[in-house]
């Protein structure tokens, strides 16, 4: 016997943990998508939840891994570190953004079917 879910909730509920990031970018990202993950029942909302907390994880990761080094060279060149490496930065900023509207948009128009992004270690 196979179990039907509410696509409206189903729509929602994984639109929720994609679009955590907007509200948020410290924990309440990765929580929002937790507490999803644990109340719903429903494979795809759980699939999508998932997803949705390994690409914050890979956007934490990579914010110190490309971050820290960009602080450390503006702070040794008096700010033209940041200046050099804007491009870097504009770029992560374009990408986190947009493929968190692409992952949105998936949602959106496909709820049956759980969004998978590309580019990221999966770690859940």
């Amino acid at each position: 016997m196979q179990t039907t879910f509410n696509p409206d909730k189903r729509r929602l509920l994984s639109c929720l943990s994609h679009g955590s990031i907007f509200f948020s970018t410290t924990l309440f990202s990765f929580g929002v998508p937790f507490a999803i993950n644990l109340l719903s029942d429903d494979p795809v909302v759980k699939a999508n939840a998932k997803e949705s907390m390994n690409f914050h994880l890979n956007v934490w990761f990579w914010a110190i891994v490309i971050g820290t080094p960009i602080a450390f060279l503006s702070f040794i060149t008096f700010g033209l570190g940041g200046l050099l490496f804007f491009p870097v930065i504009a770029f992560g900023f374009l990408l986190h953004w947009g493929l968190t509207i692409v992952a949105l948009l998936h949602c959106i128009g496909k709820p049956d079917e759980a969004y998978r992004y590309p580019f990221i270690f999966r770690l859940l």
